[in-house]
């Protein structure tokens, strides 16, 4: 006699009842989940060489804790933070003041919250702005070097970029490289984290990592703490097209290993994600280039189109500047300064124009003219345009209402010129921190032991991100995060 569906299903539970020994064996949340034997053991554990990870060894290292390992999937170190303009917002009296600058945290914070749309979480914002200052003040003490002025960073709305002596990002990496050689803190390279070992998989304490060296698989035991600080994703072109399809086929300016790896990795522990379609694009290669050439630096260029003719303006928001950028025709612009500015930008962004003008991404000439015809832009149109914001300079009132401080004259030769294009630059979601830094489940509770650190993490940028707050974000937290597991108790 055929059994109905309802006498098979009670049948198969009365039988699932009376074996609860065979189901517990195969039960993926028990213990089977934690390495019998770790192959190595370190009190706290780092997934990522970049500047939140860097500065996360070395602050601990300062407050007492040394027994760190630094994991790093490249074979190379420094992540985005190597390659970026290096410029850091942070309040600064003595410099600003020097320059006549009024500034403030509370305006920090308030410009922070507004320009990325209020859509920020506030407590992780005024972390950001109120030890970003000391944060400055703590590289200086380790070696790094600053510019006397700060400056505009494109797209921060304000003056309070702390540009690197040197050259770029790099310089931080540098100082920090020296800090942990200097406190015997080893940095693994090619070594590419595929799992993070919790109790159980949403439950309970985490416990450590899983990674891939060489073909072999290596666990590791973090007594205190990991920290997770391996970068966003903007060189993943199927994870921000998920969130973002306009970006799909967009260059990035990010290094190639800013890929989000460890993003599913915390969300199959149990991480919360907030944010993932805020991403954030600067000036960069047009689609069919490869080579960019960053001129954009301190907002001291123009923008203009096919035409000729400026249509944005140059110290806006990133967010308006590529969205107006990416409905040209072709999704491709051009920047225009002059030598006085092309003087004021550091030596990388130098080096790479000078690259660009053998690749074909860049132009120089004595007359805007002659620069026109080189770009392929109509002449006569570009005169006229630069001669209006010429004018617009010497009466101190720009007709697309570019901030005061941030007229430059183009009259200098020769004048230089390169391609703008919109490249993918930085991913403001991620995973939910708190304060310290500690990573959130989607429950709103804490995974104890888990941390994240820079552009991996979500909720402190909101919608859009101020030019300048990223390496305050990476620095300060990465900061604030070691010293926080250096101290803690347990």
């Amino acid at each position: 006699m055929e059994l109905s569906r309802r006498k098979l299903l009670v049948a198969a539970g009365a039988a699932a009842a009376a074996v609860p020994a065979a189901h517990a064996a195969q039960d993926p949340s028990l213990s089977d989940n934690v390495p019998k034997k770790w192959d190595r053991t370190v009190k706290l554990l780092i997934v990522g060489a970049g500047g939140a990870g860097l500065t996360a060894a070395v602050s601990a290292a300062q407050n007492g804790l040394t027994d760190t390992l630094i994991l790093e999937k490249m074979a190379y170190i420094g992540g985005n933070t190597a390659i970026s303009g290096g410029g850091m917002n942070a309040v600064d009296p003595a410099r600003q003041k020097a320059q006549g600058i009024e500034d403030s945290i509370e305006n920090h914070y308030e410009q922070t919250l507004k320009g990325g749309d209020y859509r920020a979480n506030p407590a992780l914002v005024k972390e950001l702005v109120e030890n970003a200052p000391e944060t400055v003040t703590w590289l200086e003490s380790i070696g790094m070097k600053f510019k006397d002025k700060v400056y505009q960073v494109y797209g921060s709305l304000y003056p309070r970029g702390h540009a690197p002596l040197g050259s770029l990002g790099q310089d931080y990496i540098k100082v920090l490289v020296d800090q942990c050689k200097k406190y015997g803190i080893p940095i693994e390279k090619q070594a590419r984290v595929v799992r993070i070992i919790r109790e159980t998989p949403l439950k309970g304490k985490v416990l450590g990592v899983e990674y891939e060296k060489g073909g072999k698989l290596i666990t590791v035991r973090a007594t205190k703490a990991v920290v997770v600080a391996a970068g966003g994703f903007g060189a993943n072109k199927k994870m921000r097209a998920l969130h973002d399809p306009r970006l799909a086929d967009l260059t990035t300016t990010n290094h190639p290993g800013a890929t989000g790896d460890l993003l599913p990795l915390m969300v199959d522990v149990g991480a919360d994600l907030t944010g993932m379609d805020f991403i954030q694009c600067n000036p960069g290669c047009p689609p069919g280039r490869t080579h960019r050439v960053p001129l954009h630096q301190g907002g001291r260029f123009i923008i203009v189109d096919r035409n000729g003719k400026r249509f944005i303006r140059e110290d806006e928001r990133r967010d308006v500047i590529r969205d107006a950028v990416l409905i040209q025709p072709k999704a491709t612009a051009w920047g225009i300064l002059d030598q006085t500015r092309f003087d004021m930008i550091n030596q990388g962004q130098k080096d790479a124009a000078y690259k660009g003008l053998e690749t074909g991404d860049a132009w120089k000439a004595d007359t805007i003219e002659e620069l026109a015809k080189k770009m392929g832009l109509p002449p006569a149109a570009l005169k006229a345009t630069v001669d209006e914001f010429n004018a617009g300079v010497k009466a101190g009132k720009d007709k697309l209402g570019k901030y005061q401080r941030n007229l430059f004259p183009i009259e200098k030769p020769p004048f230089w010129g390169a391609y703008v294009g919109m490249s993918v630059h930085h991913t403001m979601g991620g995973v939910v921190i708190n304060t310290a830094a500690e990573v959130i489940d989607r429950r709103g509770e804490v995974i104890a032991n888990l941390y994240a650190a820079g552009e991996v993490t979500g909720g402190i940028h909101g919608a859009n991100r101020l030019g300048g707050n990223a390496i305050a974000d990476c620095l300060t937290f990465g900061r604030l995060v070691g010293k926080e597991i250096a101290e803690k108790k347990a």
